[in-house]
């Protein structure tokens, strides 16, 4: 199937979907489309940028079209979960496009906005609910909507939802669901608590891949720099000023790191934003409408950013501090290279994070290529033999890189997937 027209989608959403200049399914479109329209039970595997939201959002709309049921008061058709307030944004924003010039009503609840406003809005009944569990369960608790009714349900983003513990409030939450029901999870990499997740959602699901779980896109360019850790912020500011007029994306570990290198590159005159945890919605929502117009060039972010964030323009990803969990630092990268553009995904590697880059290379399945310096465990063993051990840069640069500088070594860079050697809680 090479084209909507194929999907076995409706004439009203096929007329939507041309409208909004979407011209060709995506693979996971292709796949889990056919399979919804009939009823079935879904579990989608794909990496990040792949067309996830569509993948569940064309069919979840044809078939409430069809119904044509009208919501009673604080009841809701379809209910779509999502791990961050970001990602929940985004897909209503999409759900909203597909619904324009419709009778499908759609709703956003998550944290961080007026409980009270948000209460007001599902007194009528809600067509599409998208929301974030934790302030789902809240207005299940003071009685502010019904899931009775509920005969869609899609669980975006699945493993990060596993990631940030929320197993325990999607456990609540499945209690309060009907059956029988449709369900349809989509998932970038497969955790051990999904089979679990999958038996209390799922009823025979249809399971879609294409590609392997953990896979990041094929056209980012991957490499890192064995760095000291006082000396990021510098390496930092010198690769950022290299390509001043593109987006790029910096993941720091912790909120107030991100705020500390944040201020950094403003004091550096980068023009730069930040979003994490101790931001309030609104500010979040600020950074990320100055980012995607280019208002601001550099954005710092904890992994509340790191899923759904769909800004085409992103050039390069920077994992300033790498991630304790391994399947983010793929989630991470993701953020570049969307929609088959090309982008480069930089990674900073201090002593102390040798344990997280050989995590990162395992789920890869490929030796991230290395662009300055020598892998600190290489300079450590040797003792007396005249690398330095601690040296700036991992030993200023191995591999062809005598003066240590950044770039030097970009020729060793290979595309991720292609040819690489068997490798070895955001806050």
């Amino acid at each position: 199937m090479t084209n909507f027209n194929e999907l076995g989608l409706p004439k009203v959403l096929l007329n939507r979907v041309a409208e909004m200049g979407l011209k060709d399914p995506t693979p996971i479109q292709q796949k889990a489309i056919p399979l919804a329209l009939d009823g079935r039970d879904v579990m989608g595997l794909a990496q990040t940028g792949t067309g996830k939201t569509f993948a569940f959002g064309l069919p979840l709309v044809a078939q409430m079209l069809e119904n044509n049921a009208r919501p009673a008061p604080k009841s809701v058709h379809g209910l779509v979960l999502a791990p961050t307030r970001e990602l929940a944004k985004q897909i209503s924003e999409s759900l909203r496009e597909l619904c324009k010039g419709g009778p499908l009503k759609v709703n956003l609840v998550v944290g961080g906005a007026g409980i009270v406003g948000q209460t007001r809005k599902l007194e009528r009944g809600t067509d599409l609910l998208v929301a974030t569990p934790g302030r789902l369960l809240d207005l299940l608790d003071r009685r502010a909507l019904r899931l009775d009714q509920t005969r869609f349900l899609v669980l975006d983003e699945a493993d990060q939802m596993l990631d940030m513990g929320f197993i325990h409030d999607l456990r609540k939450i499945a209690a309060h669901l009907p059956t029988p029901r449709q369900t349809m999870l989509f998932s970038a990499t497969m955790p051990k608590l999904m089979a679990e997740l999958a038996q209390s959602y799922l009823t025979n699901p249809e399971r879609v891949q294409v590609s392997p779980p953990g896979k990041p896109a094929d056209k980012i360019e991957q490499e890192v720099h064995f760095v000291a850790k006082a000396e990021k912020l510098n390496l930092l500011i010198e690769l950022l000023d290299k390509h001043r007029d593109d987006l790029a994306l910096v993941f720091g570990r912790t909120k107030h790191g991100s705020e500390k290198i944040k201020k950094h590159l403003e004091k550096a005159g980068f023009a730069a934003g930040s979003i994490h945890g101790n931001k309030s919605q609104g500010q979040r929502e600020r950074a990320l409408a100055e980012f995607k117009s280019g208002a601001i060039r550099v954005l710092v972010a904890t992994d509340v950013a790191a899923r759904g964030l769909d800004i085409p323009q992103v050039r390069h990803v920077y994992n300033f501090d790498l991630p304790n969990v391994p399947e983010n630092y793929v989630h991470r990268i993701g953020r570049t290279a969307r929609a088959g553009a090309e982008g480069a995904a930089i990674a900073f590697c201090a002593p102390d994070e040798m344990g997280e880059l050989k995590a990162i290379q395992k789920v890869l399945k490929m030796s991230v290529p290395v662009a300055s310096g020598r892998a600190w465990e290489e300079i450590d063993a040797p003792k007396g033999k005249g690398n330095g051990g601690g040296r700036r840069r991992g030993g200023g640069g191995g591999g062809g890189n005598p003066a240590g500088k950044p770039g030097a070594g970009r020729s060793r860079r290979r595309r991720s997937g292609g040819g690489g050697r068997g490798a070895s809680k955001a806050a």
